[in-house]
């Protein structure tokens, strides 16, 4: 009985013994196995420190287009931050680990313009082809400030949130869109891209259209005409009248009628002449709506003038 026990025990330790070299081999060979990828081609060098539990969440670009890994256009950690040598191996005797070689933040000593550079190597062209020459590029604005590369939600490339990245930096338009005349950019409705390109355009103000009448006709189109009788200053600019980023006067107009038409139309005539509710020939002046009561087509109309000039801009 004690002969068979023996030699039992002496089974069992064997095949413990066995399984703990085996499982020894096995830890030996995972330590030597490269690291896998996870999120982008040759990631693991940069994941072995950057996971998922960072400050910063940067495998979330595994959830962007940047992260589309059956997309033969999708870059590399080193397609945008460089070979960073240093920075993956710590030089001896260094206490601090160098910065990448291309740092996308204002702590990493890259320049602005090699910053955008590197964006630009994928990005060129299309609405990005005035970008050199744009208020954003010559006042030192980087990519990053707008944009989060990293994050599955860009904001500035959402319509609802868009406006408040723009507001970051453009304060007095984000006043200005709270007044009681304005779009509707609160609503998400539209958004500062629909008008103006972030990234340059051909026009002033980096307009999406060669110049302002031509962006406010993408959706006003009823003001485009032509018309048998024009309003010069509708066909030279809008926003001669308006103030396409919000008013406290409906319709977007910079002051009430007939206050913002005499800025023009003085001294001549009727109108020159101050307003009067009552009691005489010019109280139409200041009632209500102003020279609107009676010139309702004021951006055009297709009505002829007659010698006494008295249906201009009217039905």
């Amino acid at each position: 009985m004690n002969k068979t026990f023996l030699i039992l025990m002496r089974s069992v330790t064997a095949a413990l013994c066995l399984f703990a070299m085996a499982q020894s081999a096995l830890a030996q060979d995972a330590a030597k196995a490269p690291r896998k990828d996870l999120a982008l081609k040759g990631d693991a060098v940069c994941t072995r420190c950057h996971g998922v539990d960072e400050e910063y969440p940067v495998l979330a670009i595994g959830q962007t287009k940047h992260g589309t890994v059956a997309d033969k256009r999708t870059p590399t950690c080193i397609s945008c931050h460089g070979a960073s040598e240093t920075h993956i191996n710590r030089p001896a005797g260094v206490s601090e680990r160098p910065k990448p070689t291309i740092s996308f933040n204002k702590k990493g000593g890259t320049q602005p313009e090699e910053q955008n550079q590197t964006c630009l190597t994928c990005h060129q062209g299309g609405k990005r082809t005035h970008w050199q020459t744009s208020l954003h590029a010559t006042r030192d604005t980087t990519c990053v400030a707008c944009h989060q590369v990293h994050a599955a939600h860009d904001k500035v490339r959402d319509k609802r949130d868009q406006a408040q990245v723009c507001y970051t930096c453009h304060k007095e338009q984000r006043a200005q869109s709270q007044r009681p005349s304005r779009h509707p950019i609160p609503e998400g409705k539209m958004t500062c891209s629909d008008c103006h390109n972030p990234h340059g355009s051909a026009g002033p103000k980096n307009l999406v259209r060669d110049n302002v009448n031509d962006t406010c006709y993408t959706c006003h189109m009823e003001k485009r005409g032509p018309f048998v009788r024009t309003h010069q200053p509708v066909q030279e600019d809008c926003s001669i009248c308006h103030n396409p980023h919000g008013t406290t006067t409906p319709n977007l107009l910079k002051t009430r009628s007939p206050f913002l038409c005499q800025q023009c139309h003085e001294p001549t005539s009727h109108r020159g002449n101050f307003g009067s509710l009552t009691g005489n020939s010019t109280s139409a002046n200041a009632a209500a709506r102003g020279c609107l009561n009676c010139h309702t087509q004021i951006h055009g109309t297709n009505n002829p003038a007659n010698i006494s000039n008295e249906r201009t801009f009217r039905r």
